[in-house]
Parts: C-alpha cells; structure tokens; sequence
C-alpha cells in the first residue's frame, strides 16, 4: 500500500542515494545545504521527463518553437522585467539564533520556530543571485543568474518571430535552469537555489486569453497523466487577486500531494502584455506583431505555463514508490525456466536448499519503482542465471544488442531473485534471464516488473517484443 506520510519521504531519499537517483551534493566534503546532484539513474529519469516534454510541446506541435538561451542576461532586463523591485520574499532573522525565515511562512511572525527567540522586523529581501562581469567588482559590472527562463523568450521574441514567420497564435519553449537564493529551501529537491524549468510563452491576441488559459490548463493535465501522476493528487489552486505576480492577471497553480503536504508543482499564468511592453519602453526596441493580412500591429498578450523539472522528477518519485508483499525470491527462482534441464534444476535446488537453511519466509516487502515504462530509466536487464561461461557467451551478446535501442543494464551477481528486486527497486520494467535451457531452445525468460508474470520469448524475436511493449 502506498505511504503518504514523512516515514515514506525518508524512504524515498534513502532510496534515491542507495541506487544511485539523486547524491548530496559535495558530500566528501560534508556537504552543502540543499545542494544535490542526479546520480546515473537520477540523470536518465530526470532527462527523459526533459524529452518526453519537448517532443509532446515542441517537435509535435507547429504552433511551437524553442530556444536555449544565456543563463546571465543585460541587467537591464531585469529592471524592465520589474525582477529587481519587486522578486522579493519578507524575511524576518531571530536575534537569539540568527536563523533567518520567511515572514510569511510563520505561524507567529514575531516569534522564532526554531528558539523561540524575538525575530526582527520583516524587510524585503531580493531573491536574485548577483555576480560581477569581469574581474572588477564594482557596480558598472553587477549582473545576476536569470531567476526564471521566460525573460530571454521575450528578449528574443523579435528575432524569433522575424526567423520562423510564425503567426498568432504561437509559442516560445525552453529548458534551462535558474537560480533564487531562497531564504528556506528544503523538502529534498522540492526547494533548491539552483533548479531546472520547462516553460512556454504562448504569444496571442488579448480577446482569446480566456479560452486559451483553458485549453494549456488541459494540456498540462494530459502531461501528468503521461507522467503517471494520479488525478486525486493533483488539485488546482486559484491564487488570489492580492497575492498574484507583479506580471499577472491570472494564476493558477496546480499541487501535488507529496508526502509532507500539497504543494506547488506546475503553474499557469495569465502575464497579459506587461513584458513585451515594458521592454518595447526600455530597449526602444519595437516589439509588435503586425498581422500579415489585416497589417494590424499590436503588442500580443502572453500564456505562460511552467513546468519545474526537479518538482517533476520528485512528484514522479513520490507517485512510483510501493511496497507490497511477494513471493520471497525462492518463487522467483523456481520460475525462471519453465522446463529447466537438469543442470537447472541443480542450480534452482541448490538456491532453494539455502534459503530454506536460513528460514526465509514464504513472502516478503517488494519496494517497486511503478514508473510508467518510457520514463523508466533502464529498461531492460539482462540476467544469466549464473556467471557460468557458457551462460555469459550467450547473455553478453544480447546485452550489447539491446544496448543499440534500450538503456539496458547486465548483472550476474547473487542470486536471481534478488537481482530481481534490485531492478524491482530502480523501477526497470523488463528483466531478461538466459537459463541453461536457453543454450538449447534459444529462448530467454521475460519477466514483467509489474505483475511478475514470465514468458518465454526466442531470442530473435527478443528486441521487437520488447520494443511492442515498451513504446
């Protein structure tokens, strides 16, 4: 049964560290706080969610195009963004511990959570991380990490428009990261200073914001559907007039419900006409549409849905994550060959005799990964029953093969039930076991990740199988 509570959150992370999703970041070194790297495994969910993204909003899509624009920008951006007066959070630091809050956040805003010490007054602290251009440190050469990756899309709107001759209604799409210095990050990957979005500006006239609001709030929806995020999980949240963006008109957040709470995971917002014309005023730059057949010219109005891809990887993490009671790895073994030779069955006694020796119990907890299959990040394994030479001239082959269309792990090591519930825990929908009958009929055992089941499958016949089942 799926747990939806803290002792379930640590599980997760303990998880991610052990099988190599998600590190501490500079940990040889102790550590940084809320600073984290994505391991091998970490890397390949995290870039198939990055894909998966592109191709369903941008290479499926005309109306779309995309961009990778520079991490730090002109300055100037983002004072014409209005990012430099008014990307701040309240902070409040308790005079007794020094531990320093979002005023917000706090139940008692003059009393610390952490001491209960007096906190002081809040004041306005800028989210933005700046840095200097040059070797010189002084105010001509300030600059700072893009804190969102919509501004570079407006920035070059323009030159977008002039190089694809898109019309109305269009999108701008992009990946990248941006940075904000949090005032309390936290909840492993939810909150980090340093994070990756995926985000379209979607360009249209004024009088068809309502409609088109609508039809991306849908369109984000069929995408966590993609991602295996279930319905009753997801909610949205209308944010309130008064608590809106500086740029926005409408807001609508949609939130998770992660183990230690609902909270934000995507957002779509309604930023009318505010950036195109507020650089149009601060470049001088001229930044209207001009409708090729009516030769109107007009600022166009904007839909921005944002997708954060850290917050993605976790909500998937979240929702893949079960525990449930199997078959201990005695019936795992037993089933591998569905007419085992006699040196199978030697190998099958021998582990049976074992495990019977060490009274293990008839079931045990599988932690399973259920993730959906194109998100997995190995595919298939590829498990001989032993390191037998005679099994391995035949395993390694197959391997290397699959290695041209799947991401494949090869692992011989212990005993197959238990190789089973390692791929189990990493989430890889298909494991492959060549048994010693397979030196004879030329088949190999399939087994499903989800249901357990096995079938035998000819080798030749191996990579279309799975190809059939897995896209």
């Amino acid at each position: 049964m799926k747990e939806t509570n803290a002792d379930s959150m640590d599980k997760i992370v303990s998880l991610c560290k052990r099988r190599g999703f998600i590190f501490p970041g500079s940990e040889i070194y102790g550590g940084m706080a809320n600073s984290w790297d994505y391991g091998p495994l970490g890397v390949e969910l995290k870039n198939n969610i990055k894909q998966g993204w592109w191709k369903r909003f941008v290479r499926q899509r005309a109306d779309m195009v995309g961009i990778d624009a520079a991490l730090i920008m002109s300055p100037k951006v983002w004072e014409a963004s209005g990012h430099l007066k008014n990307f701040s959070d309240p902070l409040v630091e308790c005079k007794k511990c020094h531990q320093r809050f979002r005023a917000d956040q706090l139940e008692n805003p003059r009393k610390c959570p952490a001491c209960g010490g007096e906190l002081t007054e809040a004041r306005q602290f800028n989210l933005m991380f700046k840095t200097f251009i040059g070797p010189a440190e002084a105010a001509a050469n300030v600059a700072y990490f893009r804190p969102e990756t919509a501004q570079a899309m407006f920035v070059d709107f323009k030159q977008v428009l002039e190089t694809t001759r898109k019309r109305l209604p269009f999108g701008i799409a992009q990946i990248g990261k941006a940075f904000r210095n949090e005032i309390t990050p936290g909840n492993f990957i939810f909150r980090t200073r340093e994070f990756e979005q995926m985000e379209i500006e979607y360009f249209i006239r004024e009088k068809d914001w309502q409609g088109t609001f609508e039809n991306w709030l849908e369109e984000m929806y069929k995408w966590m559907d993609s991602l295996g995020l279930s319905k009753n999980h997801l909610h949205n949240l209308e944010v309130p007039k008064d608590e809106l963006a500086h740029y926005s008109k409408r807001t609508v957040d949609i939130e998770y419900d992660f183990p230690f709470g609902r909270k934000e995971l995507y957002g779509i917002a309604y930023r009318t006409d505010f950036d195109l014309s507020n650089h149009e005023k601060a470049s001088g730059q001229d930044l209207k549409y001009t409708d090729p057949e009516t030769g109107e010219k007009f600022i166009p109005h904007v839909i921005e849905p944002t997708f954060g891809v850290d917050r993605s990887v976790l909500a998937v993490l979240c929702e893949a994550y079960t525990e449930e009671e199997a078959p201990t790895a005695k019936g795992q073994q037993s089933a591998v060959s569905s007419q085992p030779s006699a040196d199978s069955q030697r190998q099958i006694a021998k582990s049976r005799g074992q495990m019977a020796d060490s009274g293990e119990p008839e079931t045990e907890t599988r932690v399973v990964l259920r993730f959906p299959k194109w998100l997995a990040p190995v595919k298939v394994a590829i498990l001989p029953l032993s390191k037998k030479e005679e099994l391995q001239k035949v395993a390694r082959p197959i391997y290397e093969d699959l290695l041209k269309d799947f991401v494949c792990e090869y692992d011989e090591t212990q005993s197959i039930g238990k190789r089973y519930r390692r791929q189990d825990e990493i989430g890889t929908p298909f494991c492959v076991t060549v048994d010693f009958d397979s030196l004879e009929d030329k088949k190999v055992t399939v087994r499903d990740r989800d249901t357990m089941a096995q079938e035998r499958v000819a080798i030749a016949e191996l990579k279309d199988y799975l190809k059939n089942k897995l896209f």
